[in-house]
């Protein structure tokens, strides 16, 4: 977002006036994070200084010194002496159970967060020999190939890439929702799944989708998910950012445990 954008986008949300209620500095600064969470503000993005901010909005520099001062203790931007202040690249962490099967977008919903996603692509294809042996096909029966990046408030989270038998979605059904919706509004919703996770390291394409370092860490996690019936309905493999995701288990100590 540029500056011309951005002070557009800060006068258009109510800073002034007495209909508004609270400190004018709370105001801007509940502003700035809601740009953030929105994802019109990028993690690293540059902003204005306090005298900059100050004179296009026409209000106090100690209004956006205080507002900034804020947001900085909450973690929400940076400052690098000398070089400005920063919207943070810092990710809260969140807990994911592995005991638990549910959708991306439900998760973050369950969060308060509002998830979202981009298609990277979307095809129909035969199924490798190794995806025809997961999913139980031939090898002559069509899949439905999605790759997705996967937001949560506008911040890139996951890269997941979807293997689905035609005969349970087709391309149309399928897009930036739940795949898991979409699969339910078929008739066919998963009841159980086994996943494997790996530590990896992401490579500069993946690493560029999710705004990190190449070689920086993730979570790939290989997810097979079946039917009431048994039949494999999904095959995904996802990239979490390793520095977003714990993923936990509750484990029980047996009865022979000594």
């Amino acid at each position: 977002m540029d500056r011309t954008s951005l002070i557009a986008e800060l006068n258009s949300r109510g800073l002034r006036g007495e209909t508004v209620a609270g400190p004018l500095y709370k105001r801007l600064a509940q502003a700035l994070t809601g740009l953030i969470q929105e994802g019109l503000l990028k993690p690293g993005a540059a902003l204005p200084s306090e005298r900059d901010l100050s004179e296009a909005l026409e209000v106090g520099r100690v209004t956006v010194r205080a507002a900034y001062r804020d947001l900085l203790n909450a973690g929400t931007l940076d400052s690098k002496h000398g070089s400005g202040t920063f919207v943070s690249n810092k990710v809260e962490r969140m807990e994911q159970s592995l005991w638990r099967l549910n959708s991306f977008s439900a998760d973050m919903r369950s969060r308060g967060r509002v998830p979202a996603a981009k298609i990277l692509a979307r095809g129909v294809s035969a199924p490798s020999p190794e995806e025809a042996f997961l999913l139980g096909l031939q090898l002559d029966e069509p899949v439905l190939r999605l790759d997705r990046l996967r937001f949560a408030d506008g911040l890139p989270l996951a890269i997941e890439r979807s293997v689905v038998p035609v005969k349970f979605l087709n391309e149309d059904a399928a897009g930036e929702g739940s795949l898991y919706d979409a699969l339910a509004a078929k008739g066919h919703r998963p009841v159980r799944a086994v996943q494997r996770l790996s530590a990896v390291t992401l490579d500069p394409s993946s690493a560029t989708a999710l705004e990190v370092k190449p070689g920086a860490p993730a979570l790939l996690i290989e997810r097979i998910s079946r039917l009431d019936d048994q039949r494999v309905v999904e095959y995904t493999r996802s990239h979490y950012r390793g520095d977003a995701y714990d993923f936990v288990a509750e484990l029980r100590i047996g009865d022979d445990y000594e």
